[in-house]
């Protein structure tokens, strides 16, 4: 389902590379997402602090090849299905917020799993409540959060594993997200989770 935006401003989006069709579009955000989620794992130490400028940063790798707005928050309202997401004009404090009050938070090291999943729900949730850009909210979040599980030694989230039942699930764990309630993500996410 696509956004719905200020004057439905929904299908093509302004590009660098001006590719007209969604395929080559799907296509370069896929290649663009995908050596991006490569290159941060490599980099991936013990110390990486997942805090907002490293989010801007996932979003700008991945997209600054083909939108002038990479890496930066969006400038115009969203809604998809009829569900707000975070109004734009308060975007650099909403995010401010999530970082002070969620991301600074995370430890270095869990003690064990249950703790992570928990983290990674309460962080994916909240992100993805908050849509932060114009394009790529979900393939950032997810980004991040494979990110959080490799960190602790894990492989990545089994997202494939989310069919039509589990992503009305999903969704209904966003919404609850805006209400700080990660029960739903939690469970989505412990079943997608390695191992």
């Amino acid at each position: 389902m696509k956004y719905n935006t200020p004057g439905n401003q929904n299908e093509v989006l302004p590009n660098i590379q001006e590719l007209k069709f969604l395929e080559d579009i799907a296509i370069s955000e896929f290649e663009g997402f995908l050596k991006t989620e490569i290159l941060l794992t490599e980099a991936l130490t013990k110390r990486t602090k997942f805090n907002a400028k490293y989010i801007l940063k996932i979003h700008k790798l991945a997209l600054s090849h083909l939108y002038s707005f990479a890496g930066k928050y969006r400038d115009v309202n969203l809604s998809k299905g009829g569900f707000p997401f975070a109004a734009a004009r308060f975007l650099p404090s909403t995010m401010a917020l999530f970082e002070n009050e969620i991301l600074l938070k995370l430890p270095h090291n869990y003690a064990n799993t249950d703790e992570l999943i928990k983290d990674i729900a309460t962080v994916h949730g909240e992100l993805l409540f908050i849509h932060p850009f114009r394009e790529g909210n979900g393939r950032t979040a997810r980004i991040l959060a494979n990110l959080m599980a490799r960190k602790q030694g894990y492989g990545p989230l089994m997202f494939d594993k989310i069919g039509e039942k589990e992503f009305e699930l999903y969704v209904l764990a966003v919404q609850a997200a805006a209400n700080k309630d990660y029960q739903k993500m939690e469970q989505l996410i412990r079943f997608i989770f390695p191992g």
